[in-house]
């Protein structure tokens, strides 16, 4: 088991009238991190890294998942309604500057189009951690829930099984009870684990199919910063996107997972830290 200890603070804003929940440390130029199926949490090893190198880290939680308040429906949690949600809670925040966004597994895909599809948002640098690209996903695990019949049968008992398994592949590593329990403890909350079913049951591959020639036409700074041993978002897409993709940097971590974060948090935000501060 692995202990995190972190100067990141909880804190929250409102965003439509419903409380936002967001790590945060230091106090630099903000850098918005996105999770995807997972929670803020997966971002917690690299938050005081980054801050050190001078920027302000900022990993929300999506409406109705993590520790955020509200509840999605199908229609909330497609990856356009997510990112118009994202500006707004950007809007919210009001940072005097901002780095760039950075986005993990399906977050990759709202910081994609954050950068080239949402006007309510100018997004100076995108980094991809082991996202979303191209028609990558939905992975099966997800899939399912796109099924309303699966959603309907499925209980607390069963997300948390499910999740348990996909967070043990993505970590790994060994990974103690503890640790386990607190990435997990989001969805033993029914309304968080509805609002899970509903960001899978909207997953679809056209919404980063969709902005591919957006994304050839950009000129932007990119990074992709990978784990070279991911089950779910294989680094061959990473690969792909860094050949196509202009202005496109890939760092392969090895060793890791979809979760790099959690294996080699040092070569991480290093790579994301170096980019952002250019």
């Amino acid at each position: 088991m692995r202990a995190q200890t972190s100067s990141a603070e909880r804190r929250t804003l409102s965003v439509d009238g419903v409380p936002a929940s967001y790590l945060s440390a230091g106090d630099g130029p903000v850098l918005l991190l996105l999770h995807g199926t997972y929670w803020s949490r997966v971002w917690l090893p690299v938050i005081d890294r980054l801050a050190a190198a001078g920027l302000q880290p900022v990993a929300v939680d999506l409406p109705g998942l993590g520790r955020s308040a509200g509840e999605l429906t199908l229609e909330r949690a497609a990856v356009p309604a997510l990112a118009a949600w994202v500006a707004r809670f950007v809007a919210a925040l009001a940072p005097a500057s901002l780095a760039g966004v950075a986005g993990h597994d399906i977050g990759g895909a709202i910081a994609q189009r954050l950068l080239v599809a949402e006007p309510g948002l100018d997004v100076p640098r995108l980094a991809l951690v082991n996202s979303v690209t191209y028609d990558s996903w939905p992975v099966p695990g997800v899939a399912r829930y796109r099924d309303p019949a699966v959603v309907a049968a499925t209980t607390v008992e069963e997300i948390l099984a499910a999740r348990r398994t996909a967070i043990t592949t993505a970590l790994a590593r060994s990974a103690g009870e503890d640790e386990l329990r607190d990435y997990l403890s989001p969805w033993t909350d029914m309304r968080v684990a509805r609002s899970w079913m509903a960001l899978a049951g909207a997953a679809d591959s056209r919404y980063t199919l969709e902005l591919l020639d957006a994304l050839r036409a950009d000129a932007h700074p990119k990074l992709l910063v990978w784990g070279r041993d991911d089950t779910f978002q294989p680094i061959g897409y990473a690969e792909r996107f860094a050949a196509e993709i202009p202005e496109t940097t890939l760092v392969a971590i090895a060793a890791a997972g979809h979760i790099p974060m959690e294996n080699d948090p040092d070569a991480v935000a290093r790579a994301l830290a170096g980019f952002f501060t250019a």
